[in-house]
C-alpha cells in the first residue's frame, strides 16, 4: 500500500516539473516574438520624422559687440632717406678735386632716433636728424633765408641752444647755436675751409689794391670830389681830364671790390652742409635697414627708417567697418599669447572712414524664408583695410613681420537684454524685422527693434512688451 502512493507522488513531481518547462518555454517564445519585427515594421522605424520648424529658446544676457580681424605686425612708415649734398665742404668731394666721400660708419638697423641724433658719418663727418618738414635741399649759413633757416632755428631751440630768435634769416644767433649743437655731439661745426679762406684774402686784398689805385690817380694834392683842381704845376687841360677819368675808374673799382667782400663776408662763417642735416616730418624714428656699408660712397638710398610705433595692418568686411571709426581701442593679440593696446589709426586705409549705417551700425540684415525678404548678412563683403597703432609695444614689438589678431570693442548692451539668435530675425517687406515664435503649435510672428549684436546673437525689443519673454522658442529655420 505504502508503495503504492510513492508511486502517485512520484508521478505528480514529474507532472509539476513537465508543466513548469512548458511555461517557461512559452514564457520565452513570447518575448521572442514581442522583439522580433518583420521588414516591412522595421523600414517603417527607419523613416524620417514630420518636418518641423527648427527652434531655439530666448535667452536673457549681456552683449559686448566686437569685430575681429586677422593682421600683420609692422613697424610703420617706412620711407627712404637720400642725402642732399656734400658732407662737409664741397673742396673735400670728388666734385671739388679732394679724395672721394666714404661712409666710415652706416646706420645701425634698429636704432632709435630723437631729434638731434647722428644717423651716420661720412668721411668723419656726422649726418644728423632735425624734425621739419621742409626738406634739406642747400648748405644753410650766414646770410641764408627762408622755411628752412626757421624750422633749423625751431629745432635747435627745440634742442636748447638759442639762436636769439627764429627770425627765418642765418645770423650770428643761429652759428653760436649750431656749434654748441655739434660740440654737443663731439663734432666741429663746419667752419670756413681754406678755399673759403683764400677766397676772403683774395677779395680784401682787391680792396686794397682798389683804395691805392684811387689814391694814385689823386696825387698828393687831389681835393673832393667835385672841386675842379688845378694843379700847382699849371698841367694843362687835357691832363686834368684825364686825371678825373682815372679817379672816376678807381672809385667804381673799389666800390666793386667792397661789394663783393661784403657779399662773401656775409656767407663767410659755421654753416650746415647740405648733407649734414636730414629733416622729417616725425620723429623719433626707427632704422629700419642701411643701404650702405662703410667705404661706399653715400650716392642714392642710405637707409630706411620707420615710425617707431609698431602697426598692424588688417582688412574687415564692409559690414562690420560701418561700426568702426579712428580712435577705438584695440586689443592685440600674437599666436604665442602676447597681448598689447593699441588704437584703431585708419579706416578704410586713406585716413577716411566709411559712412556709418544707419542705427547701431551692427543690425543683421534677415529674411523670411517664407513671406518674402532678404537673407541675413552685412551690406557689403567688401574688404576694408584697418591700420592699428601700437604706441607701447613691448613684446611684441620682437614680433614684427608676425601676425596678430585685433579685437575691437564696438559696444555692449545697457545690462542684460533679450537676445535670439541673427538667424531669427527676418524684415518684411516695408523693413520691418520680426521673428517667428512657436506657441501651441503654431507659429506667430513678433515685430521686434534689433539692437546691438555679438557673437552670433543680436538684442531685440518687442514692440509689445509682452509679445517676447525669456524661453520663448523661436524659430531659426526647418
Amino acid at each position: 500500500m505504502r508503495r503504492g502512493r510513492k508511486r502517485g507522488r512520484s508521478r505528480t513531481r514529474q507532472l509539476g516539473v513537465i508543466v513548469a518547462a512548458v511555461t517557461v518555454v512559452g514564457a520565452g517564445g513570447w518575448f521572442a516574438g514581442s522583439r522580433m519585427q518583420s521588414p516591412a515594421d522595421a523600414a517603417a522605424a527607419q523613416e524620417a520624422p514630420k518636418a518641423g520648424p527648427v527652434t531655439v529658446a530666448v535667452e536673457q544676457r549681456a552683449l559686448t559687440a566686437t569685430v575681429v580681424a586677422q593682421g600683420s605686425l609692422e613697424y610703420g612708415s617706412p620711407r627712404s632717406l637720400v642725402l642732399a649734398g656734400a658732407v662737409g665742404t664741397a673742396e673735400e668731394s670728388s666734385e671739388g678735386g679732394g679724395p672721394a666721400q666714404r661712409v666710415t660708419r652706416a646706420p645701425t638697423p634698429g636704432r632709435r632716433l630723437a631729434e638731434g641724433d647722428v644717423l651716420m658719418q661720412v668721411s668723419g663727418r656726422p649726418v644728423m636728424v632735425l624734425r621739419g618738414s621742409v626738406p634739406m635741399y642747400r648748405t644753410i649759413g650766414p646770410g641764408s633765408s627762408g622755411d628752412d633757416v626757421r624750422q633749423l632755428q625751431k629745432a635747435l631751440t627745440r634742442l636748447g641752444f638759442s639762436t636769439g630768435g627764429v627770425t627765418g634769416t642765418y645770423g650770428p644767433g643761429t652759428a653760436s647755436a649750431v656749434s654748441s649743437w655739434y660740440r654737443s655731439k663731439g663734432y666741429t661745426a663746419q667752419e670756413p675751409g681754406s678755399a673759403d679762406r683764400q677766397r676772403l684774402g683774395e677779395l680784401e686784398t682787391a680792396v686794397s689794391d682798389a683804395q691805392l689805385a684811387l689814391l694814385n690817380a689823386q696825387g698828393p694834392d687831389e681835393q673832393a670830389p667835385g672841386d675842379s683842381g688845378q694843379s700847382e704845376g699849371g698841367q694843362a687841360a687835357e691832363s686834368k681830364e684825364a686825371q678825373a677819368l682815372q679817379i672816376a675808374s678807381a672809385k667804381k673799382q673799389l666800390r666793386l671790390a667792397n661789394a663783393a667782400l661784403s657779399d662773401f663776408k656775409a656767407g663767410f662763417g659755421t654753416k650746415v652742409p647740405a648733407g649734414e642735416v636730414v629733416f622729417l616730418p616725425e620723429l623719433p624714428v626707427r632704422v629700419d635697414k642701411s643701404k650702405v656699408r662703410p667705404g661706399d660712397t653715400p650716392d642714392g638710398e642710405v637707409v630706411s627708417v620707420t615710425d617707431s610705433d609698431v602697426v598692424v595692418k588688417a582688412t574687415v568686411p564692409g559690414a562690420d567697418a560701418a561700426s568702426l571709426k579712428a580712435g577705438m581701442a584695440v586689443r592685440v593679440t600674437t599666436p604665442d599669447g602676447k597681448e598689447a593696446a593699441g588704437v584703431l589709426s585708419e579706416v578704410g586705409g586713406s585716413g577716411a572712414e566709411p559712412k556709418k549705417a544707419a542705427g547701431t551700425g551692427n543690425e543683421p540684415e534677415s529674411s523670411e524664408a517664407e513671406g518674402g525678404g532678404a537673407p541675413a548678412g552685412g551690406t557689403s563683403s567688401a574688404p576694408v583695410p584697418l591700420l592699428v597703432t601700437i604706441a607701447k609695444p613691448g613684446a611684441l614689438g620682437k614680433a614684427a613681420g608676425g601676425a596678430a589678431t585685433v579685437t575691437i570693442e564696438v559696444g555692449d548692451s545697457d545690462g542684460e537684454v533679450l537676445t535670439v539668435p541673427v538667424a531669427a530675425v527676418q524684415t518684411s517687406a516695408g523693413g520691418q524685422a520680426r521673428v517667428r515664435v512657436e506657441r501651441d503649435g503654431r507659429v506667430v510672428r513678433v515685430d521686434v527693434d534689433l539692437g546691438i549684436s555679438a557673437d552670433g546673437l543680436v538684442e531685440v525689443k518687442p514692440d509689445d512688451g509682452d509679445a517676447l519673454r525669456k524661453g520663448d522658442l523661436v524659430v531659426v529655420g526647418r
